[in-house]
């Protein structure tokens, strides 16, 4: 599978089901459809975040690929990029993908998730960078959480999470196990 990734290739839609069409005695029935139920978290690159997304508000982690209909996987996604160069330069490229429409049918992009990379303020090319993306998606950013880094849930909730948490569905109890 291809990787939405620096190297500048984007998912691709995993081939159909081989053999003869269903009129000459081959497979027969419709193809799967992706699912109508959660969200998939699409890194558009390694180190994105979406393991820590999808742990803190649910969904499934589809890493770096499309989901996949065979798999029963969510048709509604989320891109999830960090806010570094490399990071938004492969979620422009994982968007082209998407407006060229090289992706799996039925697939809904509900947003893009920028998580911070580093405290503090953004320099301005990648502020200007933001910009431009959210011309093309709906952005949500996820602000520097210092205990992400050692694998602990925030002690209270950034007000980017809990918005992000009411567009993708999950319910204020899914922070209720932070300490």
């Amino acid at each position: 599978m291809g990787v939405p990734s620096a190297v500048g290739t984007a998912p691709r839609v995993p081939p159909g089901p081989a053999g003869p069409p269903a009129a000459y005695g081959g497979l027969a029935g419709p193809r799967p459809a992706l699912s109508e139920q959660g969200t998939g978290w699409i890194a558009a690159h390694g180190g994105a975040g979406t393991t820590t997304l999808t742990r803190m508000l649910g969904g499934t982690d589809l890493g770096c690929r499309w989901p996949d209909a065979a798999l029963g996987e969510p048709a509604t996604v989320m891109l999830v990029a960090r806010t570094n160069a490399e990071g938004m330069g492969a979620a422009g490229r994982a968007l082209n993908a998407l407006r060229e429409g090289r992706h799996p049918a039925g697939m809904r992009l509900a947003g893009l998730v920028l998580v911070a990379d580093a405290p503090g303020r953004l320099p301005v090319p990648l502020a200007r960078r933001i910009r431009v993306l959210r011309s093309i998606a709906p952005v949500h950013r996820v602000p520097w959480m210092p205990t992400w880094r050692l694998g602990i849930p925030p002690r209270q909730v950034p007000k980017e999470l809990s918005g992000l948490a009411g567009v993708v569905g999950a319910g204020r109890d899914r922070f209720g196990g932070t300490r």
